[in-house]
């Protein structure tokens, strides 16, 4: 049973697009308040599942249920909204048209300053949407979104081709939405992204869940790390060392690749006292990504 807390559950759903699968036998929960990531590459399964939590597609197998109820149905829709990969809205009209536009959509909206101070555009309102960049436009949508100020946020790959400076401004929005205890789903191709903005992590790999748990559990996962150093141990020395599985460098700075990182480094401190150039990079999330989706491959093909 779906815990009291989860604002959607999955429940060994699958999906099928002709004959090929999208889903195989999906399950998870999406616990109300917090951030969660849906992580995979293309064709995991990721756009698959918002389309199912929006009810823009059935099943063909298992239960979707969203707030306890239908996805798609009346109750459903007054409180969750989404921002898709591809949004289209009129090239004409201007940023405060847009955003009275709809707000008039909902019997209750979100006060319009909120929405404008949530967009940033304070200074464009009379602006035309299709002059606003790249980052203007996603932050408007996310604000368009929000108008019906709804309890469930659907966000499909949100920063997708922003610059660095507009991902960041799109995060510090996200963050306050769920400071502000709103459940946001956010599927993303950026690990930073997971890594800095999610409570909870879900990987999907050709329709199947591979992992559910923290970042940090994610990492935990993950082989080990890398240290960086400048040594007078030879090669020979430092490939002897334990847990180290790697090594490179010319001689005047060495990466030793160690599956237990602390263990590799008090050796390496004892064995050579005048290291130098020290640095220690622990196990990130895109390293536990790809040994979690590489380990799959390897069992999908046994």
């Amino acid at each position: 049973m779906p815990g009291s807390d989860s604002d959607i559950s999955f429940r060994d759903v699958r999906l099928r697009y002709g004959a090929v699968p999208a889903l195989r036998g999906v399950s998870f929960d999406i616990r109300a308040g917090r951030l969660t990531a849906l992580l995979g590459r293309n064709g995991a399964g990721k756009t698959s599942a918002v389309r199912l939590a929006l009810g823009l597609r059935r099943p063909d197998a298992g239960s979707v249920r969203i707030l306890g109820g239908t996805p798609g149905s009346l109750a459903a829709r007054r409180r969750v909204a989404a921002v898709l990969q591809e949004t289209a809205l009129p090239e004409t009209l201007r940023v405060r048209e847009l955003l009275r536009l709809f707000s008039a959509y909902h019997a209750q909206p979100r006060p319009f300053d909120d929405l404008v101070a949530f967009s940033g555009l304070a200074d464009c309102l009379g602006q035309r949407y299709g002059r606003l960049s790249g980052g203007q436009k996603r932050r408007l949508q996310v604000a368009l979104a929000l108008a019906g100020d709804p309890r469930i946020l659907l966000l499909d790959e949100p920063t997708t081709g922003l610059d660095v400076d507009a991902r960041r401004a799109v995060w510090d929005g996200i963050r306050a939405l769920v400071a502000e205890g709103k459940t946001i789903l956010l599927t993303t191709h950026y690990l930073e992204e997971a890594d800095q903005l999610a409570d909870h992590v879900l990987v999907l790999d050709k329709g199947r869940l591979r992992f559910s748990g923290s970042p940090a559990e994610m990492k935990s996962r993950a082989a080990g790390g890398r240290i960086r150093c400048r040594s007078a141990l030879d090669r020979a020395a430092l490939t002897a060392l334990p847990a180290v599985t790697a090594l490179s460098g010319d001689g005047a700075l060495w990466e030793l690749t160690s599956t237990a990182p602390e263990t590799t480094l008090r050796a390496l401190l004892a064995a050579d006292p005048g290291l130098g150039a020290l640095s220690v990079e622990r196990a990130s999330l895109e390293r536990a990504f790809l040994d979690l989706t590489s380990s799959a491959d390897a069992g999908d093909a046994a």
